[in-house]
């Protein structure tokens, strides 16, 4: 298998528990990593048969400035189910940093590891 990976995607969102946190813009900062097989993109130079980074970027972008969010744990777990989800991959990775949330350190964050057997299905209400 191959890897596609987009390193230190730039996202500024409402994200945070405190107070202070739910009515300002923070950057986080995302690795992304999924496995594809790229073997026929390449030999047809076909951008249609591999994952587009862009589109890729655009869409993590868009879910997670949609709403606001409390923890970059669940940010990360929603990125990773929508890219298994959405296209060609049968692992990420998915790292999330939040520069400055603690002051001693560069950065904090979480990296999670998700396969296509672990997308959950949607709750259904009852």
């Amino acid at each position: 298998m191959d890897i596609v990976f987009i390193k230190q995607l730039q996202v500024d969102t409402v994200i945070g528990v405190y107070d202070w946190e739910k009515s300002i813009l923070q950057r986080l900062l995302l690795d992304l990593t999924l496995t594809t097989d790229n073997q026929r993109a390449a030999a047809t130079d076909d951008i249609g048969l591999t994952l587009d980074y862009a589109v890729i970027a655009e869409k993590v972008t868009a879910l997670i400035t949609a709403q606001p969010i409390e923890l970059i744990e669940t940010v990360a777990e929603r990125v990773a189910q929508m890219l298994l989800t959405d296209f060609a991959t049968s692992k990420v990775e998915v790292t999330v940093s939040k520069p400055g949330a603690v002051a001693q350190a560069l950065t904090v964050g979480v990296h999670i590891v998700r396969s296509a057997n672990d997308i959950r299905p949607p709750r259904r209400s009852v």
